[in-house]
Protein backbone atom coordinates (compact mmCIF):
# COMPACT_ATOMS: atom_id res chain seq x y z
CA UNK A 1 0.00 0.00 0.00
CA UNK A 2 1.07 3.76 -0.45
CA UNK A 3 1.81 6.23 2.29
CA UNK A 4 -1.31 7.78 1.12
CA UNK A 5 -3.21 4.59 2.13
CA UNK A 6 -2.05 4.71 5.42
CA UNK A 7 -2.85 8.29 5.69
CA UNK A 8 -6.80 7.40 4.58
CA UNK A 9 -6.53 4.79 7.24
CA UNK A 10 -5.65 6.80 9.85
CA UNK A 11 -7.95 9.63 9.07
CA UNK A 12 -10.39 6.62 8.54
CA UNK A 13 -10.06 5.38 12.20
CA UNK A 14 -10.47 8.61 14.07
CA UNK A 15 -13.17 9.41 11.74
CA UNK A 16 -14.73 6.55 13.18
CA UNK A 17 -13.41 6.93 16.70
CA UNK A 18 -15.23 9.99 17.30
CA UNK A 19 -18.75 9.39 15.87
CA UNK A 20 -18.66 6.48 17.64
CA UNK A 21 -17.86 7.72 20.69
CA UNK A 22 -20.69 10.25 20.48
CA UNK A 23 -23.42 7.71 19.10
CA UNK A 24 -22.75 5.31 22.27
CA UNK A 25 -21.63 8.15 24.92
CA UNK A 26 -24.88 9.03 25.34
CA UNK A 27 -26.05 5.68 26.80
CA UNK A 28 -22.76 6.40 29.28
CA UNK A 29 -24.45 10.02 29.54
CA UNK A 30 -27.59 8.90 30.45
CA UNK A 31 -28.05 8.28 34.02
CA UNK A 32 -27.05 11.72 34.47
CA UNK A 33 -29.30 12.95 31.25
CA UNK A 34 -32.05 11.23 33.53
CA UNK A 35 -31.83 12.59 36.57
CA UNK A 36 -31.02 16.19 35.60
CA UNK A 37 -33.96 16.45 32.57
CA UNK A 38 -36.32 14.32 34.48
CA UNK A 39 -37.24 11.99 31.93
CA UNK A 40 -38.79 8.43 31.47
CA UNK A 41 -36.66 5.43 29.28
CA UNK A 42 -38.82 6.15 26.48
CA UNK A 43 -38.11 9.89 25.77
CA UNK A 44 -34.64 8.43 26.29
CA UNK A 45 -35.27 6.13 23.57
CA UNK A 46 -36.61 8.93 21.71
CA UNK A 47 -33.40 11.16 22.16
CA UNK A 48 -31.45 8.46 20.91
CA UNK A 49 -33.75 7.69 18.13
CA UNK A 50 -34.14 11.27 16.66
CA UNK A 51 -30.55 10.80 16.29
CA UNK A 52 -30.76 7.51 14.09
CA UNK A 53 -33.74 9.12 12.03
CA UNK A 54 -31.15 11.85 10.83
CA UNK A 55 -28.53 9.41 10.39
CA UNK A 56 -30.76 7.14 8.23
CA UNK A 57 -32.21 9.43 6.68
CA UNK A 58 -28.78 11.41 5.27
CA UNK A 59 -26.85 8.27 5.30
CA UNK A 60 -27.46 7.02 1.86
CA UNK A 61 -27.51 10.68 0.51
CA UNK A 62 -23.89 10.95 1.53
CA UNK A 63 -23.04 7.71 0.43
CA UNK A 64 -24.02 8.05 -3.30
CA UNK A 65 -22.27 11.80 -3.18
CA UNK A 66 -18.53 9.95 -1.65
CA UNK A 67 -18.86 8.15 -4.96
CA UNK A 68 -19.44 10.96 -7.22
CA UNK A 69 -17.93 14.49 -5.13
CA UNK A 70 -15.39 15.83 -3.18
CA UNK A 71 -14.82 12.85 -0.47
CA UNK A 72 -12.03 15.38 1.39
CA UNK A 73 -14.91 17.90 1.54
CA UNK A 74 -17.20 15.74 2.73
CA UNK A 75 -14.95 14.26 5.52
CA UNK A 76 -14.20 17.77 7.00
CA UNK A 77 -17.63 19.58 7.13
CA UNK A 78 -19.86 16.32 8.72
CA UNK A 79 -17.28 15.61 11.30
CA UNK A 80 -17.08 18.96 12.16
CA UNK A 81 -21.42 19.31 12.47
CA UNK A 82 -21.05 16.09 14.69
CA UNK A 83 -19.19 17.57 17.47
CA UNK A 84 -21.47 20.83 16.86
CA UNK A 85 -24.29 18.47 18.01
CA UNK A 86 -22.33 17.10 20.49
CA UNK A 87 -21.14 20.21 21.93
CA UNK A 88 -24.65 21.52 22.22
CA UNK A 89 -25.77 18.51 24.19
CA UNK A 90 -24.27 20.34 26.96
CA UNK A 91 -27.04 23.00 26.82
CA UNK A 92 -30.18 21.15 26.65
CA UNK A 93 -32.34 21.30 28.80
CA UNK A 94 -36.10 19.79 27.24
CA UNK A 95 -36.43 16.38 25.81
CA UNK A 96 -37.27 18.14 22.56
CA UNK A 97 -34.37 20.35 22.44
CA UNK A 98 -32.23 17.24 23.31
CA UNK A 99 -34.02 15.45 20.13
CA UNK A 100 -33.60 18.05 17.98
CA UNK A 101 -29.47 18.85 18.95
CA UNK A 102 -28.59 14.94 18.98
CA UNK A 103 -30.21 14.63 15.61
CA UNK A 104 -27.53 17.27 14.18
CA UNK A 105 -25.21 14.94 16.02
CA UNK A 106 -26.81 12.38 13.38
CA UNK A 107 -26.15 14.17 10.59
CA UNK A 108 -22.59 14.28 11.13
CA UNK A 109 -22.40 10.97 11.72
CA UNK A 110 -24.39 10.39 8.62
CA UNK A 111 -20.67 11.12 6.75
CA UNK A 112 -18.61 9.26 9.15
CA UNK A 113 -19.54 5.59 8.17
CA UNK A 114 -20.46 4.61 4.26
CA UNK A 115 -17.66 7.73 2.94
CA UNK A 116 -15.45 6.50 5.05
CA UNK A 117 -15.43 2.62 4.48
CA UNK A 118 -16.14 3.25 0.60
CA UNK A 119 -12.51 5.53 0.82
CA UNK A 120 -11.10 2.68 2.91
CA UNK A 121 -11.52 0.48 0.21
CA UNK A 122 -10.88 2.21 -2.95
CA UNK A 123 -7.30 2.77 -1.69
CA UNK A 124 -7.01 -0.79 -0.30
CA UNK A 125 -6.55 -4.14 -2.74
CA UNK A 126 -8.95 -7.36 -2.53
CA UNK A 127 -6.35 -9.01 -0.84
CA UNK A 128 -5.84 -6.76 1.88
CA UNK A 129 -9.69 -5.08 2.09
CA UNK A 130 -10.97 -6.77 5.42
CA UNK A 131 -7.91 -6.34 7.29
CA UNK A 132 -7.70 -2.84 5.94
CA UNK A 133 -11.40 -2.39 7.07
CA UNK A 134 -11.25 -3.99 10.62
CA UNK A 135 -7.75 -1.58 11.54
CA UNK A 136 -9.19 1.28 10.37
CA UNK A 137 -13.00 0.92 11.92
CA UNK A 138 -10.72 0.03 15.39
CA UNK A 139 -11.55 3.27 15.54
CA UNK A 140 -14.88 2.65 17.13
CA UNK A 141 -14.03 0.06 19.89
CA UNK A 142 -10.80 2.84 20.60
CA UNK A 143 -13.28 5.60 21.02
CA UNK A 144 -15.83 3.46 23.30
CA UNK A 145 -12.87 2.39 25.23
CA UNK A 146 -11.32 5.54 25.70
CA UNK A 147 -14.30 7.62 26.48
CA UNK A 148 -15.67 5.22 28.84
CA UNK A 149 -12.49 5.08 30.70
CA UNK A 150 -12.64 9.26 30.74
CA UNK A 151 -16.43 9.89 31.00
CA UNK A 152 -16.62 9.04 34.59
CA UNK A 153 -13.90 10.29 35.62
CA UNK A 154 -15.46 13.95 34.22
CA UNK A 155 -18.70 13.30 35.40
CA UNK A 156 -17.55 12.81 38.90
CA UNK A 157 -15.26 15.44 38.96
CA UNK A 158 -17.71 18.14 36.95
CA UNK A 159 -21.13 16.60 35.67
CA UNK A 160 -22.28 14.95 32.44
CA UNK A 161 -22.74 18.41 30.28
CA UNK A 162 -18.89 18.27 30.42
CA UNK A 163 -18.50 15.03 28.99
CA UNK A 164 -20.29 15.95 25.71
CA UNK A 165 -18.53 19.06 25.78
CA UNK A 166 -14.88 17.63 25.22
CA UNK A 167 -16.33 15.04 22.87
CA UNK A 168 -17.68 17.80 20.98
CA UNK A 169 -14.00 19.32 20.98
CA UNK A 170 -11.94 16.29 20.38
CA UNK A 171 -14.82 16.03 17.26
CA UNK A 172 -13.22 19.66 15.55
CA UNK A 173 -9.68 18.15 15.96
CA UNK A 174 -11.30 15.19 13.79
CA UNK A 175 -12.22 17.51 11.24
CA UNK A 176 -9.22 19.20 10.87
CA UNK A 177 -7.44 15.92 10.36
CA UNK A 178 -9.31 14.90 7.91
CA UNK A 179 -9.21 18.24 5.86
CA UNK A 180 -4.74 17.74 6.02
CA UNK A 181 -5.24 13.82 5.22
CA UNK A 182 -7.74 12.89 3.04
CA UNK A 183 -7.44 12.92 -0.52
CA UNK A 184 -9.92 11.57 -3.20
CA UNK A 185 -9.61 8.89 -5.37
CA UNK A 186 -8.76 8.26 -8.85
CA UNK A 187 -11.96 7.66 -10.66
CA UNK A 188 -10.35 5.98 -13.51
CA UNK A 189 -8.40 3.61 -11.42
CA UNK A 190 -9.47 1.07 -9.22
CA UNK A 191 -7.65 -0.48 -6.52
CA UNK A 192 -9.52 -4.09 -6.94
CA UNK A 193 -7.77 -6.84 -8.55
CA UNK A 194 -10.29 -9.77 -8.43
CA UNK A 195 -13.54 -10.17 -11.09
CA UNK A 196 -16.04 -10.82 -9.28
CA UNK A 197 -18.77 -12.87 -9.94
CA UNK A 198 -20.92 -10.05 -9.00
CA UNK A 199 -18.63 -7.17 -10.36
CA UNK A 200 -18.58 -9.85 -13.95
CA UNK A 201 -22.26 -9.98 -14.44
CA UNK A 202 -23.59 -6.53 -13.55
CA UNK A 203 -20.33 -4.03 -14.07
CA UNK A 204 -22.35 -0.88 -14.14
CA UNK A 205 -26.05 -1.09 -12.26
CA UNK A 206 -28.04 1.54 -11.88
CA UNK A 207 -29.28 3.07 -8.26
CA UNK A 208 -32.94 1.31 -9.63
CA UNK A 209 -31.28 -2.17 -10.04
CA UNK A 210 -29.65 -1.61 -6.67
CA UNK A 211 -32.83 -1.16 -4.99
CA UNK A 212 -34.45 -4.49 -6.14
CA UNK A 213 -31.35 -6.45 -6.06
CA UNK A 214 -31.91 -9.63 -4.14
CA UNK A 215 -28.24 -9.63 -2.19
CA UNK A 216 -29.13 -6.20 -0.87
CA UNK A 217 -32.70 -6.99 0.75
CA UNK A 218 -31.37 -9.37 2.20
CA UNK A 219 -28.07 -7.91 3.78
CA UNK A 220 -30.19 -5.17 4.55
CA UNK A 221 -32.94 -6.76 6.55
CA UNK A 222 -29.99 -8.67 8.52
CA UNK A 223 -28.28 -5.41 9.01
CA UNK A 224 -31.63 -3.84 10.54
CA UNK A 225 -31.53 -6.58 13.08
CA UNK A 226 -28.11 -6.09 14.32
CA UNK A 227 -28.94 -2.44 14.46
CA UNK A 228 -31.93 -3.31 16.59
CA UNK A 229 -29.88 -5.54 18.86
CA UNK A 230 -26.41 -3.69 19.59
CA UNK A 231 -28.71 -0.55 20.77
CA UNK A 232 -30.49 -2.15 23.46
CA UNK A 233 -27.20 -2.45 25.48
CA UNK A 234 -25.65 0.20 24.23
CA UNK A 235 -28.21 2.21 25.19
CA UNK A 236 -29.62 0.61 28.34
CA UNK A 237 -26.95 -0.86 29.68
CA UNK A 238 -25.30 1.49 32.19
CA UNK A 239 -29.04 2.13 33.69
CA UNK A 240 -29.57 -1.29 34.17
CA UNK A 241 -26.59 -2.12 36.12
CA UNK A 242 -26.81 0.68 38.34
CA UNK A 243 -31.08 0.17 38.71
CA UNK A 244 -31.07 -3.69 38.81
CA UNK A 245 -27.36 -4.73 39.78
CA UNK A 246 -26.36 -1.84 42.03
CA UNK A 247 -23.37 -0.87 40.55
CA UNK A 248 -21.66 2.59 40.77
CA UNK A 249 -21.98 4.44 38.07
CA UNK A 250 -18.40 3.75 37.69
CA UNK A 251 -18.66 -0.15 37.61
CA UNK A 252 -21.37 0.46 35.36
CA UNK A 253 -19.65 2.66 32.72
CA UNK A 254 -16.66 0.24 32.85
CA UNK A 255 -19.17 -2.49 30.74
CA UNK A 256 -18.94 -0.39 27.83
CA UNK A 257 -14.83 -0.60 28.19
CA UNK A 258 -15.56 -4.60 27.65
CA UNK A 259 -17.45 -4.13 25.09
CA UNK A 260 -14.70 -1.51 23.53
CA UNK A 261 -11.82 -3.73 24.35
CA UNK A 262 -13.73 -7.35 23.12
CA UNK A 263 -14.84 -5.46 20.06
CA UNK A 264 -11.07 -4.57 19.04
CA UNK A 265 -10.00 -8.54 19.40
CA UNK A 266 -13.67 -9.25 17.02
CA UNK A 267 -12.59 -6.88 14.87
CA UNK A 268 -9.06 -8.59 14.05
CA UNK A 269 -9.59 -11.63 14.46
CA UNK A 270 -13.22 -11.65 13.03
CA UNK A 271 -11.91 -9.16 10.16
CA UNK A 272 -9.08 -11.56 9.39
CA UNK A 273 -10.80 -15.24 9.44
CA UNK A 274 -13.60 -13.38 6.93
CA UNK A 275 -10.66 -12.82 4.25
CA UNK A 276 -10.05 -16.87 4.85
CA UNK A 277 -13.07 -18.54 5.25
CA UNK A 278 -16.41 -15.86 4.01
CA UNK A 279 -17.41 -12.95 4.70
CA UNK A 280 -21.05 -13.95 5.33
CA UNK A 281 -20.25 -16.84 7.27
CA UNK A 282 -19.12 -14.59 9.90
CA UNK A 283 -21.29 -12.08 10.07
CA UNK A 284 -23.67 -14.84 10.55
CA UNK A 285 -21.37 -15.73 14.08
CA UNK A 286 -21.41 -12.10 14.73
CA UNK A 287 -25.53 -12.37 15.15
CA UNK A 288 -25.35 -15.51 17.32
CA UNK A 289 -22.31 -13.81 19.43
CA UNK A 290 -24.83 -10.84 19.45
CA UNK A 291 -27.92 -12.65 20.61
CA UNK A 292 -26.14 -14.66 23.12
CA UNK A 293 -24.89 -11.57 24.96
CA UNK A 294 -28.40 -10.19 25.02
CA UNK A 295 -29.87 -12.81 26.59
CA UNK A 296 -27.46 -13.66 28.95
CA UNK A 297 -26.81 -9.88 30.25
CA UNK A 298 -30.42 -10.42 32.01
CA UNK A 299 -30.79 -14.23 32.66
CA UNK A 300 -27.54 -15.10 33.90
CA UNK A 301 -26.29 -14.39 37.83
CA UNK A 302 -23.22 -12.92 39.04
CA UNK A 303 -21.02 -10.49 38.30
CA UNK A 304 -18.45 -13.00 35.89
CA UNK A 305 -21.39 -14.23 34.11
CA UNK A 306 -22.29 -10.61 33.37
CA UNK A 307 -18.92 -9.96 32.05
CA UNK A 308 -18.73 -13.03 30.19
CA UNK A 309 -21.75 -11.82 28.47
CA UNK A 310 -20.97 -8.26 28.00
CA UNK A 311 -17.64 -9.75 25.93
CA UNK A 312 -19.82 -12.09 23.85
CA UNK A 313 -21.73 -8.62 22.83
CA UNK A 314 -18.32 -6.96 22.76
CA UNK A 315 -16.94 -9.44 20.10
CA UNK A 316 -20.10 -9.28 17.77
CA UNK A 317 -20.33 -5.81 17.59
CA UNK A 318 -16.72 -5.09 17.22
CA UNK A 319 -16.45 -7.34 13.88
CA UNK A 320 -20.41 -6.58 12.36
CA UNK A 321 -19.32 -3.09 10.70
CA UNK A 322 -16.22 -3.75 8.78
CA UNK A 323 -17.56 -7.39 7.79
CA UNK A 324 -21.08 -5.31 6.40
CA UNK A 325 -19.02 -2.85 4.75
CA UNK A 326 -16.44 -5.42 2.92
CA UNK A 327 -19.74 -7.24 1.85
CA UNK A 328 -20.87 -4.56 -0.13
CA UNK A 329 -17.47 -5.31 -2.86
CA UNK A 330 -18.55 -8.69 -2.51
CA UNK A 331 -21.72 -8.49 -4.07
CA UNK A 332 -21.61 -5.30 -6.47
CA UNK A 333 -18.91 -3.08 -8.45
CA UNK A 334 -16.33 -1.00 -6.18
CA UNK A 335 -17.64 2.11 -8.04
CA UNK A 336 -21.12 1.84 -6.10
CA UNK A 337 -19.55 0.65 -2.36
CA UNK A 338 -20.43 4.07 -0.99
CA UNK A 339 -23.96 3.98 -2.44
CA UNK A 340 -24.72 0.40 -1.34
CA UNK A 341 -23.43 0.89 2.07
CA UNK A 342 -25.59 4.07 2.40
CA UNK A 343 -28.45 1.77 1.54
CA UNK A 344 -27.99 -0.59 4.15
CA UNK A 345 -27.64 1.85 6.49
CA UNK A 346 -31.01 3.18 5.80
CA UNK A 347 -31.89 -0.36 7.28
CA UNK A 348 -29.51 -0.16 9.68
CA UNK A 349 -31.15 3.02 10.74
CA UNK A 350 -34.63 1.53 11.00
CA UNK A 351 -33.76 -1.44 13.64
CA UNK A 352 -31.65 1.62 15.40
CA UNK A 353 -34.96 4.10 15.57
CA UNK A 354 -37.01 1.48 16.77
CA UNK A 355 -34.85 -0.30 19.43
CA UNK A 356 -34.38 2.39 21.81
CA UNK A 357 -38.41 3.56 22.10
CA UNK A 358 -39.76 0.17 21.70
CA UNK A 359 -37.14 -1.05 24.49
CA UNK A 360 -37.68 1.99 26.61
CA UNK A 361 -41.06 1.60 26.32
CA UNK A 362 -41.20 -1.98 28.09
CA UNK A 363 -39.51 -0.97 30.47
CA UNK A 364 -41.50 1.74 31.59
CA UNK A 365 -44.24 -0.34 30.95
CA UNK A 366 -43.32 -3.70 32.91
CA UNK A 367 -41.01 -2.24 35.35
CA UNK A 368 -38.11 -4.30 33.99
CA UNK A 369 -35.60 -4.74 31.55
CA UNK A 370 -36.16 -8.12 30.92
CA UNK A 371 -38.22 -7.43 27.62
CA UNK A 372 -35.64 -5.66 26.52
CA UNK A 373 -32.71 -7.63 26.32
CA UNK A 374 -34.77 -10.92 25.32
CA UNK A 375 -36.06 -8.50 22.06
CA UNK A 376 -32.07 -7.73 22.11
CA UNK A 377 -31.56 -11.65 21.62
CA UNK A 378 -33.88 -12.94 19.18
CA UNK A 379 -33.67 -10.03 16.63
CA UNK A 380 -29.93 -10.50 16.87
CA UNK A 381 -30.19 -14.11 15.65
CA UNK A 382 -32.88 -13.75 13.09
CA UNK A 383 -30.01 -11.42 11.64
CA UNK A 384 -28.33 -14.76 10.97
CA UNK A 385 -31.30 -16.26 9.19
CA UNK A 386 -31.93 -13.67 6.59
CA UNK A 387 -27.98 -14.26 5.62
CA UNK A 388 -28.49 -18.18 4.90
CA UNK A 389 -30.02 -17.68 1.33
CA UNK A 390 -26.49 -15.92 0.51
CA UNK A 391 -24.55 -18.88 2.09
CA UNK A 392 -24.21 -20.64 -1.05
CA UNK A 393 -22.98 -18.02 -3.64
CA UNK A 394 -20.57 -16.28 -0.64
CA UNK A 395 -19.35 -19.88 -1.28
CA UNK A 396 -19.16 -19.45 -5.14
CA UNK A 397 -17.42 -15.94 -4.45
CA UNK A 398 -14.90 -17.11 -2.23
CA UNK A 399 -13.83 -20.10 -4.25
CA UNK A 400 -13.31 -17.37 -7.57
CA UNK A 401 -11.48 -14.93 -5.13
CA UNK A 402 -8.78 -17.90 -4.21
CA UNK A 403 -8.36 -18.88 -7.34
CA UNK A 404 -7.58 -15.11 -8.84
CA UNK A 405 -5.00 -14.84 -6.02
CA UNK A 406 -3.15 -18.08 -6.65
Amino acid sequence: MSLRSYGIIVAAFFTVSIAYAVRYGYGMLLPGMLDSLKITKTEAGIISAAYFCAYTVFSPVLGVLSDRFNVRLLLTFFPALLAVGAFLMAYVTTVRDAALVFALAGVGHAACWAPVVALVQQWVGDRYRGTALAVATMGSGVGIAAWSLWLPIVVERSSYRMGWMQMGIFGFFVAALNFFLIRNPDRGLSATTIDSPARRLNPTPTYLQLLVSRNLWLVGMSYACIGFSVLVPFTFLSVYAMQELSLSYGIATRLFTIIAVAGLVGKLVLGILSDRFGRVLVMMLCGLLLGSGCWGLFHLDGLPGKYFCVTLVGIGFGAVWPLYAAAAIDFFPISLAGSVIGLWTVFLGVGSILSPILCGWTIDRYGTFSWAFDLGCAIALLSAVFLIPLRAEAGMLQRNQEKAIV
